[in-house]
C-alpha cells in the first residue's frame, strides 16, 4: 500500500506542478492567436496604399481639367508645382480671408499685371463666389491664355467645405 500511495502522491504532486505550466501554455496560445488575428485584421485593412500628395499629383492630368473645377479639386492640386492659384478679389477682401499661398491679382489691376500670370502652368482663378474669376477666365482665354480654370463657388465654397483660410 505504501508503494501505491507513494506512486499516487508523486503523480498528484507532478500534476500540481504541471497545472500552472498548462495554464501558462494556454494563455500563451491565446496570446499568439490574438496577435495573429490583429495582424490579419491590420493587413486586410490595407489593401490599397494610403493616398499621398505625390500620388494625387501623379494621378491627375492637369491638361484634362475642365474649365470650371470644384473646391475639392482645387485643394487637391494647389500644392502641385505646375499649378498657380490666383485670387482676383480686391485687397480688402483678400485681407478678410484667403486661401493659404494664393497670389493676389485684383480684377481691377488685371490688364496691367498680365505678365505675372504664367502661361506654362495651370492657373486656378478664384474670387468670392466664382463670378469675377469666371469673367477673368473668359478675358484671359480671349487674350490667348489656354491654361486657366475657374474655381466654382470661390472662397465662400472653400470655407463651406471646411478648407483652410488665412488672414
Amino acid at each position: 500500500m505504501t508503494f501505491a500511495w507513494q506512486t499516487n502522491h508523486v503523480a498528484s504532486t507532478i500534476s500540481e506542478c504541471l497545472a500552472p505550466l498548462k495554464e501558462i501554455k494556454m494563455r500563451f496560445k491565446s496570446f499568439i492567436l490574438i496577435c495573429l488575428g490583429l495582424i490579419l485584421i491590420q493587413a486586410c485593412g490595407r489593401n490599397t496604399p494610403p493616398e499621398t500628395a505625390d500620388s494625387e499629383e501623379n494621378s491627375l492630368d492637369l491638361a484634362t481639367l475642365p474649365k470650371t473645377i470644384d473646391v475639392q479639386t482645387a485643394a487637391s492640386i494647389m500644392d502641385h508645382e505646375e499649378v498657380v492659384m490666383i485670387d482676383v478679389r480686391e485687397q480688402w477682401e483678400y485681407d478678410e480671408g484667403h486661401i493659404p499661398g494664393i497670389t493676389l491679382i485684383p480684377m481691377s489691376e488685371l490688364e496691367t499685371r498680365l505678365a505675372e500670370i504664367p502661361t506654362d502652368k495651370t492657373v486656378v482663378l478664384t474670387c468670392r463666389s466664382g463670378n469675377r474669376s469666371g469673367q477673368v477666365h473668359a478675358f484671359l482665354e480671349q487674350n490667348g491664355y489656354d491654361n486657366t480654370v475657374n474655381m466654382d463657388g470661390g472662397i465662400l465654397a472653400w470655407e463651406a467645405a471646411g478648407l483652410d483660410v488665412e488672414q
